[in-house]
């Protein structure tokens, strides 16, 4: 996985490894949280929207099954 930093006020980075469709996060205030059963058409249409917070908001978070990492 190659970690991306963002353009957010919400989001510092993110990384997503393909082949597993594992998302990681890494909120600015929250810490890191994995996302699994991703799939990658989700995490193109994240990656270009214009807001990745909200994208995170209406179609990550609750949506797919989640963990937050230590």
């Amino acid at each position: 996985m190659a970690i991306k930093k963002v353009q957010s006020s919400m989001v510092w980075a993110v990384d997503y490894d393909r082949k597993t469709q594992v998302l990681e996060v890494a909120f600015k205030r929250t810490g890191v949280f994995r996302y699994e059963g991703v799939p990658p058409a989700e995490y193109r249409s994240m990656m270009r929207s214009d807001s990745i917070g909200s994208y995170l908001r209406s179609c990550i978070i609750g949506m797919y099954r989640e963990r937050r990492m230590d």
